[in-house]
């Protein structure tokens, strides 16, 4: 893909977030495309959100899930941007059509004291960079069809990088704990809609350990010359599928000892 063809591709994303009206599959329109052009894209959006005002707050990242990366026939997770306007509060409620196809997941947040980067970073320096971790819940929002309608293609994760990771918004639980206060391979979540059980899923889930993904971003990351910031939120990934989230769901999130998360999509 040329530096234009980005760039319209950026657009047609922002476009399609601010209408709510999905535009179709970027891999189908550019058969060409690769992971260097998807970033390239979801670079673009950035620099666009930061002239419009809007601040980073932290990274997430994806498909970390052994089951996901089958399903897209990947080998290596993905990332995208939290912006401060996907923050919503503990609890409250995402108004009605802010998103085109919500869906949730359950994940662990790590919030850092310290910078952190490099292409050598180690799980001690993450462990020394990280303030506390919280659970959280990621929402997901697709911005680009899921199928084409003419031809059944479906989206790859070329499509999803593009669109920022399908990063919609972040929650953060009210409790904080030091690292090393529970082994995160085994802190799980019970996942409820709407009063039913719908997901559970363990940290190990996250390549093994969720310390390791936040290891793979700064890593990641240090190939763009860029490093995880002092005060900045990482979603680590999820350990459960994605949970659709249609008008009137009440998501609960029980992440026993560990603590727990709520939001509802009016």
């Amino acid at each position: 893909m040329t530096p234009e063809e980005h760039a319209r591709a950026a657009a047609d994303l922002l476009q399609a977030e601010r209408t709510g009206e999905q535009i179709g599959l970027l891999s189908l329109r550019h058969p060409e495309m690769n992971m260097d052009d998807a970033y390239e894209v979801q670079n673009a959006i950035f620099r666009q959100k930061l002239a419009e005002g809007r601040k980073i707050i932290g990274w997430k990242i994806g498909l970390t899930s052994k089951a996901m990366q089958y399903a897209l026939n990947i080998d290596i997770p993905d990332s995208g941007i939290l912006f401060d306007d996907m923050a919503f509060e503990n609890g409250g409620t995402v108004p009605a059509g802010r998103f085109i196809q919500p869906r949730i997941e359950a994940e662990i947040a790590f919030v850092m004291k310290s910078a952190v980067g490099g292409e050598n970073v180690s799980r001690d320096d993450i462990v020394s960079a990280t303030d506390y971790v919280s659970p959280a819940i990621e929402i997901l929002d697709t911005r680009i069809q899921r199928q084409d309608p003419e031809t059944g293609k479906v989206r790859t994760v070329f499509d999803t990088i593009s669109d920022n990771a399908a990063n919609a918004g972040i929650v953060l639980g009210s409790e904080r704990h030091a690292i090393d206060t529970f082994d995160l391979r085994w802190v799980g979540a019970l996942t409820f809609r709407n009063g039913e059980i719908e997901e559970t899923g363990l940290g190990a889930g996250v390549l093994n350990d969720p310390v390791e993904s936040v290891v793979w971003l700064a890593r990641r990351m240090a190939q763009y010359g860029q490093s995880i910031e002092p005060g900045q939120v990482i979603l680590s990934g999820s350990f459960i599928r994605p949970v659709e989230c249609p008008p009137g769901t009440e998501i609960h999130t029980d992440f026993g000892p560990f603590g727990a998360v709520d939001i509802n999509f009016a």
